[in-house]
């Protein structure tokens, strides 16, 4: 059921344009939460100097070393969204999108590719409730 609604969530929230905005009614203490939530994340899933991450669309395990969070933040539904830079070992360039729940406590759910040295990525994200 987790699963269903997660997927639900994601494709409904992956749909929009406006990942990539800021929206200025998030300040605060709760965009500093979103922020912090996002270092940790970086921080539990980074291995020595990289950050790891399972890109799907290419089916590679990919090797990321941060290099700084976006401060535009945006609200979509229950979740709130944020990026991050990132660089491979060649130089290419990663923005990777942070989808951030504040519900118990404010914490990152997933993180997806959004673009390859600038070139946006649709999400292959399917509907479970199709399959």
């Amino acid at each position: 059921m987790k699963r269903l609604l997660l997927g639900l969530a994601l494709s409904a929230l992956f749909t929009s344009a406006a990942v990539a905005a800021d929206d200025p009614s998030i300040k605060g203490q709760i965009r500093t939460d979103i922020q912090e939530a996002m270092k940790k994340h970086i921080g539990r899933n980074t291995l020595g100097d990289h950050y790891v991450i399972y890109d799907a669309i290419k089916g590679e395990l990919k090797k990321l070393t941060f290099k700084e969070l976006h401060k535009g933040i945006v609200k979509k539904g229950d979740f709130y969204v944020s990026c991050a830079d990132f660089v491979d070992a060649a130089g290419t360039k990663y923005d990777l999108d942070f989808l951030v729940s504040a519900r118990d406590d404010v914490h990152v759910l997933q993180a997806l590719v959004h673009s390859i040295n600038g070139e946006k990525r649709k999400y292959h994200l399917e509907n479970p409730a199709q399959q």
